[in-house]
């Protein structure tokens, strides 16, 4: 079966998601996330953890393309961005359906 290249994008993009939801710390950076715009400080705060520990779990939230920052000043705001879940969802999405469908069995040879 032929995938075509768009499919391995979302793929690549939904795994990536999948790996920076995995930790605990980052999903609650995208809890905090969903009530308002916060910066580093605030997430510090939130999180009662170092602003290297903070500024590393952003990153990888970044790269995943889950958040974006926007400069404020000497301070810089992060928010989600909701088109990054879509690709995430989808996937969980189709195996769950494919998990409800009767499974068959490969005979073996």
């Amino acid at each position: 079966m032929l995938v075509s290249a768009k499919h391995d994008v979302a793929v690549g993009a939904a795994d990536l998601t999948l790996r920076a939801l995995a930790d605990p710390t980052r999903r609650r950076i995208l809890e905090l996330l969903t009530a308002e715009q916060l910066c580093v400080c605030h997430l510090m705060e939130s999180l009662a953890a170092r602003q290297t520990n903070v500024s590393n779990h952003l990153r990888v939230l970044r790269d995943a393309g889950l958040v974006e920052a926007e400069a404020c000043g000497r301070f810089t705001y992060y928010r989600l961005r909701q088109h990054a879940f879509d690709a995430a969802g989808e996937l969980l999405s189709d195996l769950a359906s494919a998990a409800a469908a009767p499974a068959t069995k490969r005979p073996c040879p």
